[in-house]
């Protein structure tokens, strides 16, 4: 719904910027002077920021635009009742995680960070897909949400040249059963 109203606005003001140059494109003279058309143009652009008509439409679309901005469809953080918390710490060339073993159907939050470079952190299926991932940067945690829906093991490559061995940096992760813990 909102992304619908987003894209709507969107096309409005797309729209008007091409009508805007459209005016402009017609309304040039090619073959007026130089001085002709910066006093032309002057005259024009300083009649129009004065008219009320920019400014109505200023008026209008600056909340509409704000509103739907705030209104996104985006979960709040404190809205997710985060079951699992896992702290990653990617060093070159190797994950450290706080756990390697996670339960089934249930909201882990990695907490991803770096202790010198940047790098990918990346975790995918068992046919090699990738199902979610984030950047591991140094003095910044980036929390990533993901629920396993699926039990077995997970891998963790890193998808940022990080070094010589970065095709060797690589952890697993263990999917079970809530009771198998």
């Amino acid at each position: 719904m909102l992304q619908n109203l987003a894209f709507s606005i969107s096309v409005i003001l797309i729209a008007a910027i091409a009508a805007v140059f459209i005016v402009v494109i017609r309304k040039s003279h090619p073959g007026a002077s130089e001085p002709e058309i910066e006093a032309g143009a002057a005259a024009k652009a300083s009649a129009f920021w004065r008219s009320r008509i920019f400014w109505v439409l200023s008026l209008l679309f600056v909340p509409i635009i704000g509103f739907s901005l705030t209104r996104m469809p985006y979960v709040k953080a404190a809205a997710l009742a985060t079951d699992v918390v896992v702290d990653v710490t990617g060093y070159q060339w190797r994950w450290e995680m706080s756990q390697n073993t996670v339960p089934l159907n249930k909201l882990i939050e990695f907490r991803v960070t770096s202790n010198d470079v940047n790098h990918g952190f990346a975790i995918y299926d068992e046919n090699a897909r990738l199902l979610t991932q984030t950047q591991a940067m140094p003095t910044i945690t980036n929390v990533l949400r993901y629920t396993f829906t699926r039990p077995g093991i997970y891998k963790v490559l890193c998808l940022e040249y990080c070094g010589v061995v970065h095709h060797n940096m690589m952890t697993e992760i263990n999917v079970v059963a809530d009771g198998a813990l």
